[in-house]
């Protein structure tokens, strides 16, 4: 008896590269719209006291315990100012320290 080859379906080939393909795009465009919405800020107007004054802007400590750099301020140290804070950076700094 002689065996017989088989040859692979080109069509289900193709479509199996074209599925796995579209899978990979569609995972790649959900970690971009993911990480799109984690790193975009979300600003608030908040009151804060004026640490410092150095060459990269004022450092200042939020009224709840947190350095930011509110960029350049015509503040003195030991001031209370309104700037804007990055409430993501916040939320990461609680996550870093739970101890808060």
């Amino acid at each position: 008896m002689s065996a017989i080859k088989r040859q692979p379906n080109k069509k289900s080939s193709k479509n199996s590269t074209l599925m796995i393909g579209g899978i990979i795009l569609a995972a790649a465009g959900l970690l971009f719209v993911y990480l799109m919405a984690y790193t975009t800020p979300q600003e608030n107007v908040e009151m804060v006291k004026v640490i410092a004054v150095t060459d990269n802007g004022c450092v200042a400590e939020t009224l709840d315990g947190y350095a930011v750099n509110i960029g350049k301020c015509d503040a003195k140290p030991g001031q209370y100012v309104d700037a804007l804070v990055d409430q993501k950076t916040k939320e990461r700094a609680a996550l870093m320290n739970p101890t808060n």
